[in-house]
This record gives structure tokens, C-alpha cells and sequence, in this order.
């Protein structure tokens, strides 16, 4: 699975919603998310894990 960077565009009670930089939309339950992630922040999908990149 190749990396993927999403933006994180609103949060809305339990779920992160974002878009990808190919403008793929996405929706994840926020404690599957590191801590400190919030809107505008930016994540790497990699192998099944997400890491806040800033």
C-alpha cells in the first residue's frame, strides 16, 4: 500500500473528516488517529497506520 497524505478538514464529535491529495474524501474515527490531530492537520496513511505529519 503506497503512502497517502490526507488534510484533515473538519471534526465533527468522534470522526475526523479529511481529503487526500488527490482529492479523495475520507471519514475516521478519531481515536484511530494520534493525538494532537486536528482541523488542518496533516497525516500519512502508511501501512495501515496514520502519523501526524504537522
Amino acid at each position: 500500500m503506497e503512502p497517502t497524505y490526507y488534510t484533515v478538514t473538519t471534526i465533527n464529535g468522534d470522526y475526523a473528516y479529511m481529503v487526500s491529495d488527490t482529492g479523495v474524501e475520507n471519514q475516521v474515527a478519531m481515536f484511530l488517529l494520534p493525538e494532537g490531530t486536528d482541523t488542518g492537520s496533516r497525516l500519512l496513511f502508511e501501512n495501515f497506520e496514520w502519523t501526524l505529519v504537522s
